[in-house]
């Protein structure tokens, strides 16, 4: 079964303003590339970047990402209000048409590559995957991993979510079992501005 990929990048960024109160926290730079065009290079390395094969989701000044993307993906549009992680999968149901998804936070920021071949292919399509690092001053899971903004979504689970204001954690991720895959990255969540400093800072040194 193939593989199709989303960005989402629908977000508020309530704690970036007001940097966001005139642009969408994906397109924030980080270096000489944005946060969105960060993500679609990770979704990229595994699979085709196209508007058949990858969607980046908007909400927050929505027409800023659709002018960034332009026709290089499909774009999903929630309206009236953001979808969140598992609603905005619900959204392109019938884009999705039966595919496994690869889904990429657009805010966050990794300063080194990942092996996300192997992150792919080694997944038994059955069980959620999701790329962690170890933090346990923050963690997610079993109190020493911390999600690092990307997973794996089998087409199973994703048929199930609704197009309505919902999360991944909640309505797939804490119902069953998950593949946790460690990564050796530094990873930073942009959601603050002394996380955004942080993550430019990495760039420079």
């Amino acid at each position: 079964m193939s593989l199709a990929g989303l960005v989402l990048a629908a977000g508020r960024g309530e704690r970036l303003r007001p940097l966001t109160d005139e642009m969408p926290k994906p397109l924030l730079s980080v270096g000489e590339t944005t946060l969105l065009d960060a993500a679609l290079s990770r979704v990229g390395a595994v699979v085709p970047i196209s508007s058949e094969t990858v969607t980046v989701n908007a909400h927050w000044l929505a027409e800023q990402i659709a002018a960034h993307v332009g026709d290089r993906v499909h774009l999903s549009i929630e309206e009236p209000e953001a979808l969140g992680t598992a609603g905005a999968v619900g959204a392109i149901r019938d884009w999705l048409d039966g595919r496994d998804l690869l889904v990429a936070n657009g805010d966050v920021w990794w300063s080194d590559v990942a092996d996300l071949r192997s992150f792919v292919d080694e997944w038994d399509r059955e069980r959620p995957r999701l790329l962690v690092v170890r933090d346990e001053e923050r963690p997610d899971f079993e109190g020493r991993w911390r999600f690092a903004g990307l997973s794996l979504l089998p087409a199973t689970a994703a048929r199930g979510l609704e197009p309505v204001p919902s999360g991944l954690y909640e309505k797939v991720w804490s119902r069953g079992p998950i593949d946790l895959v460690p990564a050796d990255i530094t990873f930073i969540d942009c959601g603050t501005p002394e996380d955004l400093e942080a993550a430019r800072r990495l760039v420079h040194k």
